[in-house]
Protein backbone atom coordinates (compact mmCIF):
# COMPACT_ATOMS: atom_id res chain seq x y z
CA UNK A 1 0.00 0.00 0.00
CA UNK A 2 1.32 3.54 -0.83
CA UNK A 3 1.81 5.71 2.24
CA UNK A 4 0.29 9.11 2.66
CA UNK A 5 1.75 11.73 0.44
CA UNK A 6 0.69 15.08 0.72
CA UNK A 7 2.45 17.97 -1.20
CA UNK A 8 4.04 20.34 0.58
CA UNK A 9 5.55 22.41 -1.61
CA UNK A 10 7.09 22.96 -5.09
CA UNK A 11 10.70 24.24 -5.48
CA UNK A 12 12.44 26.05 -8.25
CA UNK A 13 15.36 23.34 -8.45
CA UNK A 14 17.41 20.89 -6.10
CA UNK A 15 20.59 22.80 -5.61
CA UNK A 16 21.93 22.84 -2.35
CA UNK A 17 20.57 25.81 -0.44
CA UNK A 18 17.53 26.49 -2.20
CA UNK A 19 15.44 25.23 0.89
CA UNK A 20 15.37 26.63 4.13
CA UNK A 21 18.08 25.64 6.54
CA UNK A 22 16.75 23.09 9.97
CA UNK A 23 17.78 24.34 12.66
CA UNK A 24 19.16 21.47 15.38
CA UNK A 25 17.41 22.55 18.57
CA UNK A 26 19.69 23.76 21.17
CA UNK A 27 20.62 20.58 23.73
CA UNK A 28 20.42 17.86 21.15
CA UNK A 29 23.10 16.19 19.86
CA UNK A 30 24.69 15.90 16.51
CA UNK A 31 25.50 12.76 14.70
CA UNK A 32 27.11 12.79 11.07
CA UNK A 33 25.62 10.10 8.59
CA UNK A 34 28.45 7.91 7.38
CA UNK A 35 28.38 7.29 4.07
CA UNK A 36 30.25 4.41 3.61
CA UNK A 37 27.85 2.28 6.51
CA UNK A 38 24.40 3.81 4.57
CA UNK A 39 22.59 2.65 1.60
CA UNK A 40 19.07 3.50 -0.11
CA UNK A 41 17.91 0.74 -2.03
CA UNK A 42 15.04 1.34 -4.58
CA UNK A 43 13.36 -1.44 -6.26
CA UNK A 44 11.95 -0.71 -10.29
CA UNK A 45 9.97 -3.23 -11.69
CA UNK A 46 8.68 -3.50 -15.32
CA UNK A 47 5.66 -2.83 -16.70
CA UNK A 48 3.47 -2.57 -20.00
CA UNK A 49 1.68 -5.23 -22.39
CA UNK A 50 4.99 -6.63 -23.07
CA UNK A 51 6.97 -6.62 -19.61
CA UNK A 52 8.26 -9.84 -20.00
CA UNK A 53 10.61 -8.67 -21.88
CA UNK A 54 12.16 -6.06 -20.01
CA UNK A 55 14.14 -5.95 -16.68
CA UNK A 56 13.62 -5.31 -13.17
CA UNK A 57 16.42 -2.77 -11.60
CA UNK A 58 17.80 -2.62 -8.35
CA UNK A 59 19.50 1.10 -7.77
CA UNK A 60 21.63 1.77 -4.68
CA UNK A 61 23.10 5.30 -3.42
CA UNK A 62 26.19 6.01 -2.34
CA UNK A 63 27.76 9.11 -1.16
CA UNK A 64 25.06 10.60 0.93
CA UNK A 65 25.97 13.20 2.97
CA UNK A 66 23.94 14.95 6.21
CA UNK A 67 23.11 15.02 9.63
CA UNK A 68 20.97 13.68 12.57
CA UNK A 69 20.36 14.87 15.38
CA UNK A 70 18.94 13.54 18.93
CA UNK A 71 16.85 15.74 21.61
CA UNK A 72 15.13 15.38 24.68
CA UNK A 73 12.18 13.24 23.40
CA UNK A 74 11.40 12.50 19.24
CA UNK A 75 9.61 15.55 18.42
CA UNK A 76 13.06 17.24 18.97
CA UNK A 77 14.71 14.80 16.80
CA UNK A 78 15.48 14.87 13.59
CA UNK A 79 17.88 14.37 10.09
CA UNK A 80 18.98 15.81 7.02
CA UNK A 81 20.11 13.26 4.07
CA UNK A 82 22.02 14.23 0.91
CA UNK A 83 22.36 11.68 -2.01
CA UNK A 84 23.91 12.42 -4.77
CA UNK A 85 21.83 11.46 -8.21
CA UNK A 86 25.57 10.89 -9.82
CA UNK A 87 26.42 8.23 -7.84
CA UNK A 88 23.42 5.62 -8.17
CA UNK A 89 24.33 2.91 -9.03
CA UNK A 90 22.40 0.12 -11.10
CA UNK A 91 21.57 -3.51 -10.49
CA UNK A 92 25.02 -4.02 -8.43
CA UNK A 93 25.35 -7.66 -8.52
CA UNK A 94 25.11 -8.34 -4.80
CA UNK A 95 22.44 -5.65 -4.52
CA UNK A 96 20.39 -7.89 -6.92
CA UNK A 97 20.67 -11.12 -5.23
CA UNK A 98 19.85 -9.44 -1.60
CA UNK A 99 16.44 -8.04 -3.44
CA UNK A 100 15.28 -11.44 -4.02
CA UNK A 101 13.98 -13.75 -6.57
CA UNK A 102 11.94 -11.46 -8.81
CA UNK A 103 15.57 -9.40 -9.21
CA UNK A 104 17.15 -12.76 -9.69
CA UNK A 105 20.51 -12.79 -11.99
CA UNK A 106 23.07 -10.33 -12.81
CA UNK A 107 22.43 -7.54 -15.91
CA UNK A 108 24.89 -7.15 -18.78
CA UNK A 109 27.12 -3.88 -18.11
CA UNK A 110 25.66 -2.74 -21.20
CA UNK A 111 22.05 -2.63 -19.95
CA UNK A 112 23.09 -1.10 -16.30
CA UNK A 113 25.08 1.76 -18.19
CA UNK A 114 21.69 2.18 -20.71
CA UNK A 115 19.89 2.11 -17.18
CA UNK A 116 22.05 4.80 -15.86
CA UNK A 117 21.53 7.46 -18.53
CA UNK A 118 17.93 6.81 -19.42
CA UNK A 119 17.46 7.03 -15.64
CA UNK A 120 19.38 10.58 -15.27
CA UNK A 121 17.96 12.03 -18.30
CA UNK A 122 16.22 15.28 -18.55
CA UNK A 123 12.43 13.27 -18.20
CA UNK A 124 13.78 11.54 -15.25
CA UNK A 125 16.06 12.43 -12.58
CA UNK A 126 17.79 15.22 -14.69
CA UNK A 127 20.79 14.63 -13.01
CA UNK A 128 22.45 18.19 -14.47
CA UNK A 129 19.41 20.32 -12.75
CA UNK A 130 18.67 18.27 -10.07
CA UNK A 131 21.87 16.72 -8.26
CA UNK A 132 20.69 15.60 -5.57
CA UNK A 133 18.08 13.34 -3.75
CA UNK A 134 17.47 15.57 -0.30
CA UNK A 135 15.43 14.09 2.50
CA UNK A 136 14.81 16.23 5.36
CA UNK A 137 12.62 15.94 8.82
CA UNK A 138 12.26 18.29 11.38
CA UNK A 139 10.81 16.26 14.45
CA UNK A 140 10.03 12.48 14.82
CA UNK A 141 5.99 11.36 15.56
CA UNK A 142 5.54 8.74 18.22
CA UNK A 143 7.91 6.89 20.30
CA UNK A 144 11.37 5.91 21.21
CA UNK A 145 10.22 2.61 20.43
CA UNK A 146 7.70 3.31 17.45
CA UNK A 147 8.87 6.30 15.85
CA UNK A 148 7.63 7.99 12.93
CA UNK A 149 9.38 10.48 10.56
CA UNK A 150 6.93 12.74 8.37
CA UNK A 151 9.73 13.48 5.99
CA UNK A 152 10.08 15.85 3.28
CA UNK A 153 11.34 13.91 0.08
CA UNK A 154 12.38 16.11 -2.71
CA UNK A 155 13.30 14.86 -5.91
CA UNK A 156 14.02 16.34 -9.34
CA UNK A 157 12.80 19.68 -7.73
CA UNK A 158 9.18 18.79 -6.15
CA UNK A 159 8.80 17.96 -2.27
CA UNK A 160 6.51 15.47 -0.80
CA UNK A 161 5.50 14.61 2.63
CA UNK A 162 5.89 10.98 3.49
CA UNK A 163 5.53 9.37 6.90
CA UNK A 164 7.70 6.63 7.33
CA UNK A 165 7.69 4.27 10.65
CA UNK A 166 11.63 3.80 11.44
CA UNK A 167 13.13 1.06 13.74
CA UNK A 168 15.92 3.37 15.41
CA UNK A 169 18.46 2.05 17.29
CA UNK A 170 20.41 4.99 19.43
CA UNK A 171 23.73 4.32 21.43
CA UNK A 172 25.93 6.88 22.92
CA UNK A 173 28.52 7.35 19.60
CA UNK A 174 25.83 5.83 16.85
CA UNK A 175 22.65 6.25 15.74
CA UNK A 176 20.89 3.44 12.91
CA UNK A 177 17.55 3.68 11.34
CA UNK A 178 15.65 1.39 8.92
CA UNK A 179 12.92 1.75 7.45
CA UNK A 180 10.71 1.17 3.99
CA UNK A 181 7.78 3.32 1.60
CA UNK A 182 6.64 3.81 -1.88
CA UNK A 183 6.24 6.33 -3.91
CA UNK A 184 4.91 6.95 -7.31
CA UNK A 185 7.57 8.69 -10.14
CA UNK A 186 4.40 10.54 -11.46
CA UNK A 187 3.80 12.29 -7.95
CA UNK A 188 7.26 14.37 -8.87
CA UNK A 189 6.35 15.50 -12.02
CA UNK A 190 8.77 11.95 -13.55
CA UNK A 191 7.80 10.74 -16.41
CA UNK A 192 8.38 6.88 -15.91
CA UNK A 193 10.77 5.77 -19.24
CA UNK A 194 8.93 3.32 -21.77
CA UNK A 195 10.13 2.12 -25.37
CA UNK A 196 7.72 0.31 -28.03
CA UNK A 197 5.42 3.57 -27.66
CA UNK A 198 4.45 1.94 -23.69
CA UNK A 199 5.09 -1.94 -24.37
CA UNK A 200 7.67 -1.58 -22.49
CA UNK A 201 7.66 0.23 -19.21
CA UNK A 202 9.03 1.11 -15.90
CA UNK A 203 6.53 0.87 -13.64
CA UNK A 204 5.23 4.32 -11.73
CA UNK A 205 5.68 2.88 -8.30
CA UNK A 206 8.97 2.52 -6.65
CA UNK A 207 9.90 0.42 -3.40
CA UNK A 208 12.18 1.81 -1.20
CA UNK A 209 14.32 0.76 1.82
CA UNK A 210 17.19 2.64 3.76
CA UNK A 211 19.42 1.73 6.53
CA UNK A 212 21.66 4.40 7.62
CA UNK A 213 23.92 5.17 9.92
CA UNK A 214 25.19 8.04 11.65
CA UNK A 215 27.96 8.91 14.40
CA UNK A 216 28.60 11.72 17.24
CA UNK A 217 29.38 14.81 16.71
CA UNK A 218 29.09 17.90 18.25
CA UNK A 219 26.48 19.04 20.18
CA UNK A 220 23.50 20.58 19.51
CA UNK A 221 23.23 24.40 17.17
CA UNK A 222 22.36 25.77 14.19
CA UNK A 223 24.07 23.87 10.69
Amino acid sequence: MLLPQKPIAEISNGQPGTEAEFQIPPGARAFEIDPARSVVTILVYRSGPMARFGHTHVVTSGGETGVAWVGRDPAESGFEIRIPVASLLVDDPAARAAAGQEFAGEVPDAAREGTYRNMTRPEVLDVAEFPEIIVRCAGLAGTWEQPVAAADLTIRGVTRRVDVPVELTRSVDTLSARGSLRIRQTDFRITPFSVGGGAIQVGDELDLSFEIVAVAQSVGGSR
